[in-house]
């Protein structure tokens, strides 16, 4: 009976080196250095898992049907399996289809020597939920950039956890080197306490990468919203506790750690930077005491990186990041946890600075409404969400996105006492004019 338990929980990891990025004779990402990297790291810690495992590495095939038949196998794994992938993407212009290049490849030659995108989906989509990762370190070509662009992701099967990032044509690369994003991923590995779980891995790496702009991060912050969160005392807090209680769960409130500086209780003002006060040091570590806790892992806080992002004009890259920090804790601690609201707290003020009002007035307005079940009416953190969306709503110039976001905050303002009444008489004057006044004028 021990060796068919066993058996069944082997698991796989399969790596596989496509052909490098070359622009102007400069190499941008380096597939076989990516590998020899992960090669040293121990399969369990790369896995994710003690179960024995089977590791395949395909360096330099030129066969796509060659990869297929490896990809197959380890997809018929019974236990985890981590899929890497690095090197060009392409399209096949006949047909429009992705495919990875393999060594070799050229753009006459991609539909008999490259691997098609949709057999790794293929291969994958029947192994059950939560036993797949596929982990991505790539770059686009001409050809591809605009059909990822319209795709807005990579396809996958819903079964199967991706994580990467695909860099536009025409960056500077890294040269012969291990990529910035795999070698991030490597580093905290290494050097983490305790195994993160992948999307905290993905974070990490995504924050110390400096990764091109424009570059596409996966999953997107559409994916990332659509996953279900965990609930508080499942695996995420127990990996939380394994850590020294680094991420364990926790009842009471939080401080901030630098890098939102006054909290979501100082209400966005116009003509200021960042409603939390100016950008901190970006090496700065996060003392003891001083949010720590509510950051998953500990140690050094994104948030001064996440700042400076924003504050540098590169908001999707703040996006993503803060979306994937915000995506683990709602995964470890819940939705209702302070620290979901926390980082709720830190996308809202992140739409202001990009300018996405309407994005922003939902997330204050939803912060508010969540601390009001929690807190006080007149608790400073519960006025300071209300007028925080107050404030982004009055800069909402769509018509129809301002009337729909409207009446949620006239309740959540009408719930705080403390409130100055003269901002709901204007708010309740200007839902009104909005409701009365034809959108297209």
């Amino acid at each position: 009976m021990h060796s068919i338990t066993v058996e069944q929980q082997r698991g796989h990891v399969l790596l596989i080196a496509g052909d490098a990025v070359v622009r102007r004779r400069a190499v941008q990402v380096a597939p076989s250095a990516n590998l020899a990297a992960l090669g040293v790291v121990p399969v369990p810690v790369l896995l994710g898992s003690p179960v024995p495992s089977d590791t395949t590495y395909l360096d330099g095939a030129r066969d796509p049907n060659t990869v297929l038949t490896r990809l197959r196998t380890a997809a018929a794994t019974p236990g985890p399996l981590l899929v890497y992938l690095s090197g060009r993407l392409t399209v096949d212009r006949r047909g429009r289809r992705l495919h990875l290049c393999l060594a070799g490849t050229t753009a006459a030659s991609v539909r008999h020597t490259g691997l098609p995108w949709e057999w790794l989906g293929s291969e994958l989509r029947e192994r059950p939920p939560g036993l797949t990762t596929v982990l991505l370190d790539l770059a686009a070509d001409k050809a591809a950039w605009p059909l990822l662009q319209e795709y807005g992701s990579l396809p996958a099967p819903p079964s199967v956890e991706v994580y990467g990032v695909v860099a536009p044509p025409g960056f500077a690369g890294g040269g012969n080197g291990v990529s910035g994003y795999t070698r991030q991923w490597i580093e905290q590995l290494r050097s983490s306490p305790g195994r993160p779980d992948n999307l905290r891995l993905h974070a990490l790496a995504v924050g110390g990468a400096a990764l091109p702009p424009g570059t596409l991060v996966l999953p997107t912050a559409r994916e990332l919203a659509a996953r279900p969160a965990q609930a508080p005392g499942r695996a995420g807090a127990a990996e939380g506790r394994e850590q020294g209680g680094a991420g364990a769960a926790h009842g009471h409130g939080h401080s901030l750690a630098p890098g939102w500086e006054g909290g979501p209780g100082h209400a966005p003002e116009p003509g200021r930077e960042t409603a939390y006060g100016h950008a901190p040091e970006p090496e700065r570590e996060t003392p003891a005491g001083d949010g720590a806790r509510d950051l998953p892992g500990g140690g050094r806080d994104p948030r001064p990186h996440i700042h400076a992002l924003a504050t540098a004009g590169r908001h999707p890259e703040a996006d993503a990041l803060a979306r994937a920090w915000e995506a683990h804790v709602l995964r470890a601690y819940g939705s209702a946890s302070p620290e979901a609201i926390h980082w709720a707290e830190i996308r809202a003020d992140l739409a202001r600075m990009a300018g996405d009002f309407r994005l922003a007035t939902r997330l204050w307005t939803g912060v508010g409404v969540t601390r009001l079940a929690r807190q006080s009416p007149d608790a400073p953190e519960v006025e300071g969400a209300a007028t925080g969306a107050l404030y982004c709503w009055t800069q909402l110039k769509d018509r129809a996105a301002a009337a729909e976001a409207g009446p949620e905050l006239l309740r959540l303002l009408r719930a705080l006492p403390s409130l100055d009444p003269r901002h709901l008489e204007l708010a309740g004057q200007r839902l009104e004019l909005l409701r009365g006044t034809p959108i297209g004028r």
